[in-house]
């Protein structure tokens, strides 16, 4: 069951890594649908300088928890992936009151089955 929860951990980050490409390298239409923002705000300066400086911070996060798989094991690891799975849900649902609920779905609920994961299944 270790495997699987390294691999379930791997996919969230994964995940961070495929929307930080949206956010900084996406199309303006697919970024609006994505996020549920209207077209023409999305296709601004401003949004798109707000969208790519979150997407370096999605990128990091996903590469920080691959990083992280690597480089650490036992409860070293698990303090961590318990701790940066808390903080992905902790994001998703403040991102589901301040911008859509789709972010509690899309980021939080991967993340939290991998927690419940790591703390039940993890060594």
């Amino acid at each position: 069951m270790q495997i699987l929860t390294l691999f379930l951990v791997a996919l969230v980050a994964l995940e961070h890594l495929a929307i930080a490409g949206l956010e900084m390298f996406g199309k303006p239409d697919m970024q609006a649908n994505a996020f549920d923002m209207p077209i023409n705000f999305v296709k601004t300066k401003e949004a798109q300088t707000a969208l790519s400086n979150q997407g370096i911070y999605n990128g990091l996060l996903g590469v920080l928890i691959l990083m992280m798989i690597l480089f650490f094991t036992g409860s070293t690891l698990k303090i961590i992936l318990i701790l940066m799975m808390s903080y992905i849900i902790i994001v998703a649902v403040y991102g589901a009151f301040t911008a859509t609920k789709k972010i509690l779905y899309i980021q939080g609920l991967p993340a939290l089955i991998s927690l419940i994961f790591v703390i039940i299944f993890y060594h």
